[in-house]
């Protein structure tokens, strides 16, 4: 490994001179590319200051104590220097001034840095981040130490040894030994580009490793969700008393667009009547703190009135008798064998399937955002992507627009200046938007009610 070069300089800031006629003596440190002033409460007369020799001339007492001052400076930093090349450290100018300013605690460690920060992000769940958000830190302190103790090397290193090649074997060990995805892998790198980031603001480290290590998450597959036909055939079916508690917190979810976290904390407090009579659901999301304004429509209070005084929920002070998500996706994988939906059913393709539905019916994307808690629309626009209904309906509002603008052109490059033309366009049909077929009354009334609702 090729060394940098390696100066220092002593400079006087004559043009700031001091009402007793002193000025400030610093050092600059320069390795390679990377300069760092040093400050250490030195000053000299201008008058008798040496920039060639670096040195205060003569011998008075001023002089004297100046130049001893520099002597001592420069013994200094060039045995910090000589630790740190014998610790293993690049000993740049940016990792001397840290152990000069800051000898007892020698530099930032990986594991001791990331235990205060993850104790950091902890204290801010309420605040700043949701108690999901602080888990992954966790997480990330967790696999981190054992990926440490799988090296064998060292319990703990410096964050400035972290390299492209720890990042990359670090993330090859999340794959294989916790059998992450690629995507969660990401998620938990993110994390700990997170904790550097915050170790570069504060100037505990000079390089970035995740400057050339990029992160790019995959493109999700588009998840499955039901049809309008699928979803009153799984409410019509009649099932046992076990499966028939989980088809109604489903579908509770898919006439809602409730996330399972959300839905399992649903407690009554949560619920409210307009002036109207209207039952509502205001509610934050447990994933992002947003608040959900959510319609409650005819079938979601005939659940929820289904399961008023049952025991569970009364004794967990909730108003769905939800088990564990675990237990939710494995009961729900029983309901679609009985019912013969040949698609994996799980938590979240509740919500998926509201929010298809509701634009498949023409709810805007604003109100669908402030139904799901959504901060912005970004997210709730995904949902679209995967609608043929919107599709279909898209593709032949554009061909009879350009129909229409076709017959438009031709008649006004033949008729320029005939009165006739605007009498015959006028009785040209109007663009008609199609509307789909309402395959469920329940599903089909989300977009009047909540379109109607929101507007108010």
């Amino acid at each position: 490994m090729r060394q940098e070069t390696f100066t220092i300089l002593f400079l006087m800031r004559k043009g700031r001179t001091k009402k007793n006629g002193l000025a400030s003596i610093y050092a600059r440190i320069t390795t390679g590319s990377l300069r760092q002033e040093f400050y250490f409460h030195c000053e000299g007369k201008p008058e008798l200051w040496n920039q060639k020799k670096e040195r205060m001339m003569g011998t008075s007492r001023l002089a004297l104590k100046v130049n001893k001052m520099l002597d001592e400076f420069r013994v200094q930093i060039l045995n910090i220097r000589s630790k740190l090349l014998a610790e293993g450290f690049a000993a740049n100018a940016a990792q001397i001034r840290q152990r000069y300013l800051n000898p007892l605690n020698n530099t930032m460690m990986l594991i001791a840095g990331l235990t205060d920060y993850v104790k950091r992000r902890q204290g801010e769940v309420g605040v700043r981040i949701t108690q999901r958000t602080a888990d992954k830190y966790e997480r990330l302190l967790r696999y981190l130490k054992q990926y440490l103790a799988k090296r064998g090397k060292e319990e703990d290193i410096p964050v400035e040894r972290m390299n492209y090649e720890f990042l990359d074997g670090f993330n090859l060990f999340l794959q294989t030994a916790h059998r992450c995805r690629h995507n969660g892998a990401v998620a938990v790198m993110d994390c700990l580009r997170n904790f550097v980031l915050y170790c570069l603001r504060n100037e505990w480290i000079t390089k970035n490793p995740f400057r050339y290590y990029k992160l790019k998450e995959d493109e999700v597959q588009a998840k499955e969700h039901l049809t309008a036909h699928e979803l009153e055939l799984l409410t019509r079916k009649a099932l046992d008393h076990r499966l028939a508690r989980i088809r109604d917190v489903f579908v509770f979810c898919c006439l809602t667009g409730l996330a399972f976290a959300d839905a399992d904390h649903l407690r009554r407090e949560h619920l409210s009547q307009d002036d109207e009579g209207r039952w509502w659901i205001h509610k934050p999301r447990e994933k992002t703190s947003v608040m959900s304004r959510i319609p409650l429509l005819p079938a979601t209070l005939e659940i929820l009135r289904r399961y008023e005084h049952d025991e569970i929920c009364v004794t967990r002070g909730r108003v769905l008798p939800t088990p564990s998500n675990q237990k939710m996706n494995a009961y729900m994988k029983e309901i679609a064998a009985v019912c013969g939906i040949d698609k994996v059913l799980t938590t979240h393709c509740a919500r998926h399937t509201f929010a298809c539905m509701a634009v498949e019916y023409g709810m805007p994307i604003d109100v669908l955002a402030k139904i799901l808690g959504h901060s912005n629309t970004n997210m709730t626009r995904h949902y679209a992507k995967y609608s043929e209904t919107v599709i279909s309906r898209s593709v032949l509002l554009t061909t009879t627009r350009r129909h229409q603008m076709g017959l438009l052109m031709r008649r006004l490059n033949i008729h320029e200046n005939s009165s006739t033309n605007c009498t015959t366009l006028a009785r040209e049909p109007s663009i008609r938007h199609p509307t789909p077929t309402v395959c469920s009354a329940a599903i089909s009334s989300i977009t009047s009610f909540g379109v109607n609702s929101f507007e108010r």
